[in-house]
């Protein structure tokens, strides 16, 4: 089961390009916000979080289609 949801993310991705890079634009900016808390302004964390939970219902999406 865990395999066909790959395939079907891996195919979505290969078709979507522009999807899969602000997909993983979300998520190293999530990733760097968390990392860079006393740079990123206020509530860093928050930031951090909610991009990183944009990634994770992207992937979601795209393993779905």
């Amino acid at each position: 089961m865990l395999e066909q949801y790959y395939k079907r993310t891996h195919k979505y991705f290969a078709k979507n390009p522009l999807f899969n890079s602000f997909i993983h634009i979300f998520a190293g900016l999530g990733a760097g916000f968390i990392l860079a808390r006393p740079l990123a302004g206020i509530h860093p964390i928050r930031w951090g979080i909610a991009l990183i939970a944009i990634s994770v219902l992207g992937h979601l999406l795209a393993g779905k289609k």
